[in-house]
Order: C-alpha cells, then structure tokens, then sequence
C-alpha cells in the first residue's frame, strides 16, 4: 500500500516562518512507543495513519527548497518507507499527487492525505479503501476555506464546491483513496485533459461528469487545519495530540 503526501506548498499562509510548515512541532509521541516523549511534528500525524492503514511505502511530493523536510525524514523512523519526487515548480496539488504515480502499483491500494493537517478517527484510511476513488469527510466550521462535498446520495459525490461561499454542507474531502489501476486511470485522465485542473476537487468533477464514480463517507469527526497561524494556534490550544471524546460523524 502507497501513501502520497503532497508537500511541495511554499506555506505563503504561515510566513515569515523559517521552515517548512510540515515539521512544526505538536504535541509529544505517546509515552509507551519507539519515541516515547520525543517532540512530535504535524506531518508525523499522516504519516501515523497511513501506516495503521497498512502503507509500506510513502512518497512525499517536495519542492526543491525544502532541505529541511528530506533532512529530518532521510533520519527518522520513518525512513526505509519513504520516497520523495520533486515537484520543481508550483503548478498545483493534482500536479503533485500525481508525480507519485510511477511508484502506483495497480494492485495496491493508494492513501492520499495533507501533511499540514489532524484529524480523527485515527482509522479512517483503514476503513476507506473501496472500488473508486473515494473521499472521507470531515465537519468544519468554514467550509467556504475547504473542498466541499456535496453528496447525490448518500456514499455518493455529486461535486466537490472547490472553496465556493455559501456551501450547502459542512462537510469536506480531508482524505482520499482509490485502488492503485483507477488512481492510474485517473492520472491518464487528467493528462488527456491537458492537465488543466489544479485543484483534485475540479478533477473529481470532471471525472464524474465523464460517468465515472466518486464516493465518500462521513466517518470524519474532526479535522484541523495547520497551515494557518490561527489553525495552528487552535490545533495547540485544543490538544489535537490527545484523542478526542467520540462523538457521532453528522
């Protein structure tokens, strides 16, 4: 199983930072594990997820100012795991994710996920691989900032409001998988179409629009976004490193 983690953003939300957004501290690693104590980084949330999903093998998608985060992974835990592809000039997150695809076996699953971002249940990618590709909700209270999903019925997309105002739902892609022969197809798709979208968001709608399928589910019940001052001074405040009382996903 293949984790992508697009990581090549410039974090223009986050200056003057010094460092790459992806390695800013949160929380501690739980007392009883390899690193029990050791400071945590937010991109080490992900990267846990993926590997209670079952990833063997993570691509980190960077740019080339970005010595900082190839330095810490080429030295961590983490690192007989981890690819990286460069992205060598910004030209959006479909570019990104899809610089991974000559790592994508077609019998493999594939776990997307932002390195700049918390959410909870901690299982959700264990329990998200379908036929298609599908994306897993999370409730947020600025939707208008996000990919909305708007659901046909339920488990099914009928567009993604890629950071429209006025949604009509809370609820936005935070996650994403696909087996590995439709994440190819739908990479040879984008390709046909001149690689004309940016955001997954616009591709997913034209891949409905061509008949194909997008699913989702609700099990998201929190989410929180890192890549903003306010977003991180939230994620600190709240305790994001401490799992969240369970509540039902709405």
């Amino acid at each position: 199983m293949l984790g992508i983690i697009p990581a090549a953003g410039s974090a223009t939300r986050m200056q003057p930072l010094g460092g790459s957004k992806e390695l800013l501290p949160l929380g501690r690693h739980p007392a009883a594990g390899e690193r029990a104590g050791a400071l945590r980084v937010v991109s080490e949330y992900l990267l846990e997820r993926m590997r209670l999903a079952g990833a063997d093998r993570v691509c980190f998608i960077v740019a080339g100012d970005k010595p900082d985060l190839l330095r810490f992974y080429t030295h961590s835990a983490w690192a007989e795991q981890i690819f990286f592809a460069l992205q060598p000039e910004p030209a959006g997150l479909c570019d990104a994710v899809f610089r991974a695809a000559p790592l994508v076996r077609p019998q493999e699953p594939v776990l997307i996920g932002l390195p700049d971002t918390v959410w909870y249940p901690r299982a959700a990618f264990a329990n998200a691989v379908r036929e298609d590709v599908h994306v897993i909700t999370f409730p947020v209270a600025r939707p208008q900032e996000f990919d909305a999903v708007i659901e046909a019925a339920p488990g099914q997309v009928a567009r993604v409001e890629v950071k429209r105002p006025g949604s009509g739902t809370r609820r936005v892609w935070g996650a994403i998988t696909a087996p590995g022969e439709v994440f190819l197809r739908l990479h040879k798709f984008w390709w046909t179409r001149g690689r004309q979208e940016q955001f997954l968001g616009d591709l997913f709608n034209a891949w409905i629009a061509a008949g194909e399928r997008v699913s989702c589910d609700r099990q998201g019940t929190h989410y929180w976004d890192i890549g903003t001052p306010a977003g991180y001074e939230q994620a600190l405040a709240e305790r994001v490193w401490e799992e969240p009382e369970p509540q039902r996903a709405s």
